[in-house]
């Protein structure tokens, strides 16, 4: 029995832990990290379990014939069903103050992305389409190296990760803005290592598109909110 998706998901759980407590550290987000960390793991257990049978069903298993298999990987998570499932719940569970919480979680959702992607180490799945670069490498009993897509993913999100959080500590981005910028480079990171990704279909581009377009609209929307704040109302 394979139970490697469970420690992917221990790595993801970690690097956004530890994102969490950086930012705290610095006085970012320090008065509800632990709130965060509570959300954020109630979203990432219900995202993983989600998009996993939403993965069985799409590969004609029905979890409640195959319950073990919900555990095992057999054919990985549906990004999509993850994906909605966690930020579905995150709000729900921080529907008192969405877009503040939202704003604290961003880099570390980021950082669990990036745990994510670097978990493919302990999964053997790194490995995307042919390539002849230097970095490239071969599959266990092949010659033909690929591209290490995933671990460019990782990279890719770390570096984000880290930056969103160091704005936020230095340059006091608007409320909103930094969730939003999450929300883009998440889908956009996804965009542009789809197309060296091994897939029989192709991924849901459509998917990242519209993440990029709801992320940048959203952006530019709470950025110019802050520059012109609603008046205060007068008291009579």
């Amino acid at each position: 029995m394979e139970f490697t998706l469970l420690a992917n998901a221990a790595i993801a759980a970690f690097a956004g832990w530890a994102m969490l407590w950086w930012e705290g550290r610095r006085g970012n987000a320090d008065r509800c990290a632990g709130s965060l960390w509570d959300t954020a793991l109630i979203a990432v257990i219900v995202g993983i379990f989600v998009g996993r049978l939403v993965e069985m069903m799409i590969n004609g298993v029905m979890p409640w014939l195959h319950p073990g298999d919900i555990v095992l990987v057999r054919a990985g998570i549906s990004t999509m069903g993850a994906t909605l499932a966690a930020v579905g719940t995150f709000f729900w569970v921080s529907r008192r103050e969405p877009v503040a919480m939202a704003d604290g979680i961003s880099a570390a959702a980021l950082a669990t992305l990036s745990g994510w992607h670097g978990g493919c180490a302990v999964r053997g799945a790194c490995l995307g389409t042919v390539s002849d670069l230097p970095w490239a490498i071969a599959q266990e009993g092949s010659a033909v190296t690929r591209h290490p897509v995933e671990i460019y993913a990782a990279m890719l999100f770390a570096a984000a990760a880290v930056g969103l959080a160091l704005w936020k500590a230095y340059g006091r981005p608007p409320a909103g803005v930094p969730a939003s910028l999450a929300l883009l480079a998440a889908a956009g990171i996804r965009l542009i290592t789809e197309p060296i990704r091994p897939s029989l279909g192709g991924g849901p581009v459509w998917f990242y598109v519209l993440g990029i377009v709801v992320g940048a609209v959203s952006a530019v929307f709470f950025w110019l909110r802050s520059r012109n704040p609603s008046p205060e109302p007068q008291t009579p």
